[in-house]
């Protein structure tokens, strides 16, 4: 096997120096048309992405997850259309490697569709897979597009694609590294019932994201050629290579920016596939010295025996993710963007875990790398014209809800439901509260479908679908709100059901400035309800989160761990009530404008628990109003409290380093308090 080694990795990510002829290309573009030719690509993505959702059958790909991009010739990222920012600059990898692998043997042409999705050579895992298409203009490669989303059935021992249970990667399913799939444009029949095959739980699904993928990079394709064409060859090896070029520049002038320092964040979970245990699963030390950033992750804990495990592209991929929505903002999408950007990652932690590690739950684990950016970044951001972008991290806690099985239309599916997802809460910001269900951690454009639109899909009823009161972290500025649903079987005689989480008892996200973090997420259901029959005797009476919780809908309320293998579920029986967790505080819940408190209560959004225990607001509940003078003296009192609480630093670190948590919870974490690895992990 020629699988590429972490340093290849990280060299692929870094630009091709350009040629004498890029350059002389360079400037022949003049401004005007630069500006013209920019603007062009972006169409030409945007619409490439637009073919792709609605050419797509995953629940995923329909909700927008997915990216479509535009490479140089030698496979360069120069500009995408994104619902996720998370796969941003994984197709370069894919790219340089089939051109220097493959380039002789079995040869690089015009209409050849290439696909990869094994992690181990450039993916975040094997849900997440990707269709490239090399560009010839009059036999010359010119150029490369892609289209990549996230399928969630790849054939392995669960279904959904991220199974809880596996503890390598020979337990996951489809593991393919780049292949051509397709020529003359395309796709090959043996390939098609290749993927058939390990999809036989969801085919269609399999097949039809497959199709969809290479429709979108075939359409930039044809987009492109007819820009050649119109504007010459020369024109577009210009355009690109000055793309690369202004985007480089962008970032180290950001980047040189903020303040020279060091700067910390350490983030934990506590579940490890299906098993509970404590997690350091990120310790990042970001050092900025002019124009340039290092990312260390030395002191994360080491690879486990699950799932729970990432290859180090996959946490720059989460890197990523926030760097376009926070700081890249206005650049272009594009690796250039990484050039002042380096990475350290010891070997076998579980950020970078070895070649037989499991890692179709990476994304679980790198939700704390994301939440470290928001910290990290966020501080460094703040002194300068940027401190607007500094928002305290997004929930960054969504679980994963995977149903499967044979549909009212009488077809297999296996899906991780998009809906939930893309409505969780963003980080309260440095002049606004967080957006409540804002989207997706790991797609920030992507689509929440109306509940009519699952219900219809998939033998889904949902009876009641709201904002989940008090789910955003306190602080100055609150956390944007997540949401909460109730799902029962319906118009099929059983379904399956599984989740994959990480925290119903620890919260990742660290908040910004004194706010608080969101609350964590339980698993909830209810058992020994026929909800149709319910719902039939009592259709005048209200059903929402409160009244569930309550009691008033009957049976046995059960919280459990979020993270529950597959069970089967009966027609009309509950499934879950679905919680998505909201944002990180911003600022100390103290300094909140008492108003945005009363507001907040009379909204639904927060309790009254809420106001007299974290915002210490006095409320009137007869005048319905916060009473301001009551509490500006209640919040003096707490403050008082607060320094009369407080210690030295010597004298608390002291105490703190003798506590250690109980032995039988650091399974997953390693040596105490350093988190280094205990022995050698085999996998079977």
């Amino acid at each position: 096997m020629n699988i590429p080694t972490l340093e290849e990795k990280l060299r692929a990510l870094k630009v091709t120096p350009p040629t004498a002829r890029e350059l002389e290309c360079v400037k022949q573009v003049r401004h005007g048309d630069y500006e013209i030719g920019l603007r062009r690509t972006d169409d030409i993505v945007d619409e490439g992405h637009e073919v792709f959702v609605r050419s797509s059958r995953s629940s995923m790909g329909v909700a927008g997850d997915s990216i479509v991009a535009l490479f140089t010739a030698q496979g360069d990222l120069v500009n995408a259309s994104s619902g996720t920012y998370l796969h941003s600059i994984i197709p370069v990898l894919v790219i340089k490697y089939v051109l220097k692998n493959f380039a002789r043997n079995p040869g690089i042409r015009d209409g050849d569709i290439w696909f990869a999705n094994d992690a181990l050579y450039g993916g975040i895992h094997n849900p997440d897979q990707i269709v490239v298409m090399p560009v010839f203009f009059r036999g010359e490669l010119v150029a490369w597009t892609a289209g990549l989303s996230h399928t969630t059935e790849t054939g392995a021992c669960e279904p959904g694609g991220m199974p809880l249970s596996a503890r390598s990667r020979f337990e996951e399913g489809m593991n393919l590294p780049p292949m051509k799939v397709g020529e003359n444009f395309e796709l090959r029949h043996d390939f098609l019932e290749l993927f058939a095959a390990f999809g036989i739980r969801a085919e269609q699904m399999v097949t039809v994201d497959l199709k969809a993928r290479s429709t979108a990079a075939d359409r930039v394709r044809m987009r492109l050629v007819e820009t050649c064409e119109r504007e010459g060859v020369e024109f577009v090896t210009g355009l690109f290579r000055r793309m690369l070029m202004d985007a480089e520049a962008g970032a180290r002038r950001r980047i040189a920016s903020w303040p020279d320092g060091t700067y910390r964040c350490v983030t934990f979970s506590d579940t490890v596939g299906v098993r509970q245990g404590l997690i350091r699963n990120c310790y990042m030390t970001m050092v900025k010295r002019g124009d340039q950033l290092v990312f260390d992750f030395t002191g994360t804990s080491p690879e486990n025996m699950s799932s729970y495990n990432a290859h180090a592209q996959a946490a720059i991929g989460h890197l990523a993710n926030f760097m376009y929505e926070y700081v890249f903002h206005n650049l272009p999408i594009s690796n250039a963007t990484f050039q002042p950007i380096d990475f350290i990652f010891p070997p076998n932690i579980c950020l970078n875990a070895s070649e037989r590690a499991a890692t179709s739950n990476a994304v679980m684990i790198c939700r704390g790398l994301m939440s470290a950016m928001h910290n990290c970044v966020g501080r460094a951001m703040f002194p300068t014209q940027e401190w607007r972008q500094a928002s305290a991290s997004a929930a960054n806690g969504t679980t994963g809800n995977i149903l499967s099985g044979i549909s009212q239309w009488n077809l297999p599916f296996a899906d991780l439901i998009a809906y939930a997802l893309n409505t969780e809460g963003q980080g309260g910001r440095p002049a606004d509260d967080g957006m409540n269900a804002y989207g997706f951690c790991w797609c920030a454009f992507g689509r929440a479908p109306d509940v009519e639109s699952m219900e219809n899909e998939l033998p889904l009823l949902v009876p009641f679908s709201q904002h989940w009161t008090d789910s955003g972290g306190a602080g100055k500025y609150r956390g944007g709100l997540g949401t909460a649903q109730f799902w029962s079987a319906h118009h099929t005689e059983q379904v399956y059901f599984l989740s994959v989480a990480t925290n119903s008892l620890v919260q990742t996200p660290q908040p910004l400035f004194g706010g608080y973090a969101p609350p964590t997420v339980p698993g909830l259901t209810v058992h020994d309800v026929d909800v149709d029959e319910f719902l039939r005797n009592d259709g005048t009476r209200n059903i929402d989160l409160r009244s569930v919780l309550r009691g008033e809908m009957g049976g046995k309320l059960i919280s459990e761990l979020y993270t529950r293998p597959p069970r089967r579920i009966e027609k009309s029986h509950p499934i879950t009530v679905a919680l998505t967790p909201g944002g990180a505080g911003y600022g100390d819940p103290l300094d909140r404008d008492p108003l945005a408190v009363e507001r907040d209560l009379k909204d639904g959004l927060i309790s009254e628990w809420t106001v007299t225990n974290l915002y210490r607001a006095v409320y009137d509940s007869a005048k319905e109003r916060v009473d301001i003078q009551r509490t500006q003296k209640l919040r003096e009192k707490e403050r008082q409290a607060r320094i009369r609480r407080g210690k030295p630093l010597r004298e608390f670190e002291a105490q703190w380093r003798k506590r250690r948590p109980p032995a039988e919870i650091l399974e997953f974490y390693g040596l105490w308090p350093d988190a280094a690895a205990s022995g050698q992990l085999y996998r079977p």
